[in-house]
């Protein structure tokens, strides 16, 4: 008697990748809002006497998009793509100083009621390189001067002629921001997460809140790239904020998705849209920094 032959394996069809677009959005955004929101902020008010401008901390690696969220920012206020901030691509930070920047409605228009600050890039290393957790933080207590240049060896300390003892509220940091890469959010090294979690915590001690941005959308996702306007109902963007708020301990609500200005040489209805709601998620923010200090009885 022959051999019986044997059956063919079955094996399970694999099933089709999910679409790329959600067939609802994640989150509910109008891209027609352009003029609404400029308004809002031009006529943004803070709600103490003590602080004009509130202060707005911008904290992420290196190349994540600090400088050019700025440059963004002040290119919609003046009606074209500008540069100011210094922003460029490389291993190692372009901003070495502690930069203050006040925004300007138009070419020599009135300052607007907000002031965004840089810092030097956080590394994904040890404390040898980038800025320096201690340094972020006395920059959020308000010690540091405007263009102050850190020193990644050593921190900013009470010794130094520049160091401001008494800070007052005004000279403080308001909210505090993370910059993040869309397209490097799995990629977050674990000296970067630590560091991140360590300004976290101690941040959140003084009440101050912290929101998220995320930037380069559009390299990250090819439906976004093609049609900006996709961002709310992208499933890559979506579980990449959704792990990005697991990773940091945030709440999806707190992350901002943005594309900053970069090879454009012209403004973009859609581009400026995030970008100014992403601006009035922090001036909120501000204000709920505001409201807890008066209730401690730290403001006027």
């Amino acid at each position: 008697m022959g051999q019986a032959q044997s059956q063919p394996e079955y094996r399970q069809p694999t099933p089709p990748p999910p679409p790329p677009l959600l067939e609802k959005p994640w989150r509910k955004q109008e891209f027609n809002t352009r003029y609404e929101l400029l308004e809002i902020i031009r006529n943004y008010e803070t709600l103490t006497e003590s602080v004009e401008e509130p202060r707005i901390l911008l904290v992420g690696q290196i190349g994540a998009g600090k400088s050019s969220f700025f440059n963004s920012v002040n290119s919609i206020f003046r009606g074209h793509v500008m540069l100011q901030a210094t922003s460029g691509y490389g291993d190692t930070s372009v901003s070495k100083q502690y930069r203050t920047y006040p925004v300007q409605d138009g070419k020599g228009g009135k300052r607007l009621p907000y002031i965004l600050c840089d810092t030097m890039g956080l590394e994904d290393s040890d404390y040898d390189e980038g800025i320096r957790v201690e340094d972020i933080i006395s920059v959020i207590k308000g010690h540091v001067s405007d263009l102050y240049e850190f020193n990644p060896r050593a921190p900013i300390t009470r010794n130094d002629r520049r160091y401001r003892e008494d800070s007052s509220l005004a000279d403080k940091v308001h909210c505090v921001v993370y910059v993040v890469e869309a397209d490097k959010i799995s990629l977050l090294g674990q000296n970067l997460l630590k560091k991140m979690k360590s300004i976290r915590a101690e941040v959140n001690s003084m009440g101050i809140p912290q929101l998220v941005l995320v930037t380069k959308i559009d390299k990250a996702c090819p439906e976004v790239k093609n049609d900006l306007t996709k961002v709310y109902r992208s499933r890559y963007i979506y579980e990449k904020v959704t792990q990005l708020g697991q990773m940091l301990g945030v709440p999806v609500s707190s992350i901002s998705p943005v594309k900053n200005y970069s090879i454009e040489t012209e403004l973009n209805l859609h581009v400026d849209v995030l970008i100014l709601k992403a601006l009035q998620q922090m001036l909120r923010a501000a204000d709920a920094c505001f409201d807890d200090m008066k209730l401690k009885g730290l403001a006027q």
